[in-house]
């Protein structure tokens, strides 16, 4: 028997139009006559690497793995340059896993996978491979081999910061809902899935000095987080409200700007920690363990304002509406100087009571602003890390508890030159993927302890 089929003979290697669709894809698998079928994937014309074929094969040999992917190089024009992938582990489950150009899949696997998860369904127009290593993966290791075995012409050329919000496109739609029902009936399969059912929001037994707090973690914002501030301080509602702004020791006179304005409002609440190791996390965690906090936590970044002088109210507002824990609104992305950027407004309306917590398992971000019922925000606190601390404390609050959303942008994300998100290095874009996906594994383990439990 052959040892490889290459789905296509193109040269450019470019899947055919609905060659992921559901039907097509099951009958690939089901022809294949070789021990594994090379699969190449969007993103650009692939050269092999001397012997590439033979050690992917080798691999797959010798791990079982059900599906091999490999680091590679990328050409962009005559620029050549090292591209590493992340290690797949059990919460790699977005599907815009990044497995580079090419993976090979193993025939025995897939066919395994098939028989006993059942078949690919046929009215899966887009996610015909996101289903089947879906599949792969609750029986088979996913193995990446961390050598260059081949050189990838560049095709998308946006930055990091351009590509993020792909997912919430609303042309994308169509394809979210038909990725969304994959997911879930993996997790389903896994033993992961959590039923629409939550615990009840504890009665709080302290008092609180205000009813709400907005907390803004800060460091080296001169140029933004006053018009943050102001925006915050400008907002009107019928109930007792203070800012606490944490300035993780800024040297660049935001410290400066910050106690201008507190001298000016005294519900400007400054802080500086005495500590010096403060991630995102750990200055959030610095406002709500501190005396000065609300019953109510609600974020606002250092870079972004509210949208008008009503966003508090609205907020707290869907806190009184049910006892949710936390409440996640809508912003809309613009420029430095406010002009709306493409895709604009970025509302998770994939989002549903009954399947949110679980798709949010396949995404990346539930979106802003956040807030939180702070007596049950004290039980977990975040992360002390700069990335993913608010999608971390997200999944283990819906792990429990309803989350109210607001589908009305009350938030105006600035995007600019010195965000911190608009063109991440590869080598931090991978670290907070496999940081992310690290997160999807705990709370996936954690689920299924808790799906056993009797």
């Amino acid at each position: 028997m052959s040892r490889i089929s290459i789905a296509f003979e193109r040269r450019d290697h470019k899947p055919a139009e609905g060659f992921f669709s559901g039907r097509v894809f099951q009958q690939v698998i089901e022809s294949l006559n070789t021990d594994y079928l090379l699969l190449p994937l969007p993103g650009g014309a692939v050269d092999y690497s001397e012997r590439a074929l033979e050690r992917m094969t080798q691999v797959a040999d010798d791990s079982g793995a059900g599906i091999v992917y490999a680091d590679f190089r990328d050409r962009n024009g005559d620029e050549i340059s090292d591209h590493p992938l992340v290690d797949y582990q059990p919460g790699s489950i977005r599907d815009s896993f990044d497995f580079g150009a090419l993976v090979l899949v193993s025939r025995k696997a897939a066919q395994a996978a098939l028989q006993k998860h059942g078949a690919i369904p046929d009215d899966v127009k887009y996610g015909g491979w996101y289903d089947l290593r879906l599949k792969l993966s609750a029986d088979a290791p996913i193995v990446r081999v961390p050598e260059p075995l081949y050189t990838r012409s560049v095709v998308d050329t946006r930055a990091s910061g351009e590509k993020q919000f792909d997912y919430v496109d609303p042309r994308q739609r169509d394809y979210q809902i038909e990725m969304e029902k994959i997911v879930t009936a993996h997790l389903q399969r896994i033993g992961a899935y959590l039923e629409p059912q939550f615990a009840e929001v504890p009665e709080p037994g302290e008092k609180f000095p205000v009813r709400a707090s907005i907390v803004i973690p800060v460091r080296n914002r001169v140029k933004t987080i006053a018009d943050a501030v102001r925006s915050t301080l400008a907002q009107q509602a019928d109930f007792a409200f203070n800012v606490i702004v944490v300035d993780n020791h800024s040297t660049d006179g935001t410290t400066d700007a910050l106690k201008r304005i507190a001298a000016e409002d005294a519900r400007l609440v400054h802080l500086i920690p005495a500590r010096t190791d403060l991630g995102i996390g750990g200055c959030w965690n610095e406002a709500v363990y501190s005396p000065h906090c609300g019953r109510y936590a609600v974020q606002l970044d250092s870079d972004d304002i509210y949208q008008d002088k009503h966003t508090l109210a609205k907020i707290i507002a869907k806190f009184d509406e049910g006892r949710y824990a936390m409440v996640i609104a809508s912003y809309t992305l613009v420029d430095f100087d406010l002009n709306e950027l493409p895709p604009g407004l970025i509302d998770h309306r994939e989002w549903t009571r009954e399947n949110g917590r679980n798709n949010a398992l396949r995404i990346n971000g539930l979106g802003a602003p956040r807030a939180f019922d702070v007596t049950v925000l004290r039980k977990f606190g975040l992360p002390n890390t700069s990335y993913g601390e608010d999608y971390a404390v997200a999944l283990r609050i819906s792990r429990d508890y309803e989350i109210g959303r607001i589908y009305d942008s009350v938030y105006l994300c600035r995007r600019w030159g010195g965000n911190s998100d608009s063109a991440l290095p590869l080598a931090t874009a991978n670290r907070y993927d496999f940081y992310k996906d690290w997160l999807r594994t705990l709370e996936i383990r954690a689920r299924q302890q808790r799906n056993l439990a009797p």
